[in-house]
């Protein structure tokens, strides 16, 4: 089996389900960020009421082979609170719209947690041992008079139940006017990009009284705004380089060796629109909700409201693949727009060889499409379907005729119930989905 493999020769199955399965569900407890980290024996999820949750894989055990991917609480933490801007009578949302994981470089974790506004950067330590046998401290706390010691003593380090802390390191505020939609970790291991609607700004992770404004596409007159920026990525290994995409379906990608303000990009990705498609909806469903460098660094994915676009970094004129994630929703567009769903921001991810994108739609479907055999299929995270290590069985949508036994029409498809964020492990087939409040976990049934 090829590492990290293609959906054709994958058997996934379910794993694991976080999360309360009441049908009344607290807007505050609504998943909204999923992300593994380098190693992916930690996967963080952040959600609307501002808490980021740590899950920790367990070791593989001798004695349980099937135990291989469990998913265990680490740490769970507040990370944002409601606040409210006084000067513009405005109300700041807890809501963690993204988490980046950064490079491990000793016992320590550290991530990046975003919501509006303010970005954080946290530690994750673990304590096992604690010091005692101080000369000066009692063990209540309290301190003692230095007259009343006759002898000294080495304090010494005692085991303790293991406590996970999470401590917030610093905290980059004040940067953005508009609302945070990204944030992305530089390769030089010191710098991170946050793009909001219309500016992108450069933060070193050391300073938090200021940043470069990088990119910045506000008019002069607020009236001549036809796009606002959806995303923005660094490129995985060549640090001078970053893309972001637009509501217009553009993906420019700027080179910082080239000015200080990139508002010229050096390459434009653009596919020439086909007159035959246009529509009233043409505009927003061509929006970029998503843009992400393919891990060797050669290619770059686009997720747009209908499909996912892969580009060769050498080739702006058109995308060398299109994937169709629910094609049969076009003439569904309509009724789409009146619910609202429309505007739906849906992510993709790469699997860790990248030979597999995937992606999430409605009624709880996912998708993964096999790049190098052509190949797709649409998989249900449901509650029917959470027994351990039961195999998930490819779900087939009916577009129109008679419909087969176990095809599902596209008229009673529940758009209330949408995965919008996946995240695939970057070593080994197991994969995260997020639906509503839960978070679901699968994985290669031979893993």
């Amino acid at each position: 089996m090829r590492p990290g493999g293609g959906s054709s020769d994958v058997q996934w199955c379910f794993s694991q389900v976080k999360g309360a399965m009441d049908d009344d569900v607290a807007e505050a407890d609504i998943i909204s960020t999923v992300e593994f980290n380098q190693s992916g024996e930690l996967l963080a999820t952040g959600d609307k009421g501002g808490r980021v949750v740590i899950f920790q894989q367990e070791p593989e055990s001798k004695n349980q082979p099937l135990r291989r991917g469990e998913y265990n609480v680490y740490s769970t933490f507040q990370s944002h609170e409601p606040e409210f801007d006084y000067l513009k009578s405005l109300e700041i949302e807890e809501k963690i719209n993204k988490i980046r994981w950064l490079p491990q470089k000793n016992a320590a974790h550290f991530l990046l947690s975003t919501n509006d506004k303010t970005i954080k950067l946290w530690k994750i330590s673990e304590r096992d041992k604690r010091p005692e046998g101080y000369n000066l401290k009692e063990e209540d706390g309290r301190y003692k008079d230095p007259n009343t010691i006759t002898a000294l003593r080495v304090p010494v380090l005692t085991p303790m139940d293991l406590m996970v802390e999470a401590s917030p390191r610093r905290v980059f505020a004040n940067a953005h006017t508009y609302h945070i939609n990204s944030i992305s970790i530089n390769s030089d291991c010191e710098t991170y990009l946050s793009a909001d609607d219309l500016r992108i700004n450069l933060w070193h992770q050391e300073i938090t009284d200021r940043s470069f404004n990088i990119v910045d596409i506000k008019p002069a007159n607020m009236e001549d705004l036809t796009e606002v920026i959806t995303a923005a990525e660094f490129h995985p290994n060549q640090c001078n380089t970053f893309v972001y995409s637009s509501s217009k379906g553009t993906i420019r990608m700027c080179d910082m060796r080239a000015s200080a303000l990139c508002d010229k990009h050096t390459k434009l990705f653009e596919e020439p629109e086909d007159p035959n498609n246009r529509s009233f909806f043409s505009e927003i469903i061509s929006s970029i909700s998503d843009v992400k460098f393919s891990n060797n660094g050669r290619y770059m994915m686009t997720r747009d409201y209908l499909s996912i676009k892969i580009w060769d970094l050498c080739m702006e004129t058109r995308p060398v693949e299109t994937y169709q994630v629910h094609e049969y929703l076009r003439s569904k567009l309509c009724s789409l727009y009146e619910n609202d769903c429309i505007f739906d921001k849906f992510e993709c991810c790469w699997n860790g060889n990248d030979s597999v994108v995937m992606t999430g739609s409605y009624n709880n479907f996912f998708r993964m499409f096999d790049r190098g055999y052509q190949q797709d299929v649409t998989y249900e995270a449901s509650r029917e379907n959470s027994r351990p290590r039961s195999i998930l069985k490819p779900r087939k949508i009916s577009t129109g005729g008679k419909r087969k036994k176990d095809e599902i029409s596209v008229d009673s498809l529940d758009f209330s119930k949408k995965i919008i964020h996946t995240a695939w492990h970057p070593l080994d087939n197991i994969i995260a989905v997020a639906t509503t409040n839960n978070l679901y976990i699968f994985q290669d049934k031979l893993n």
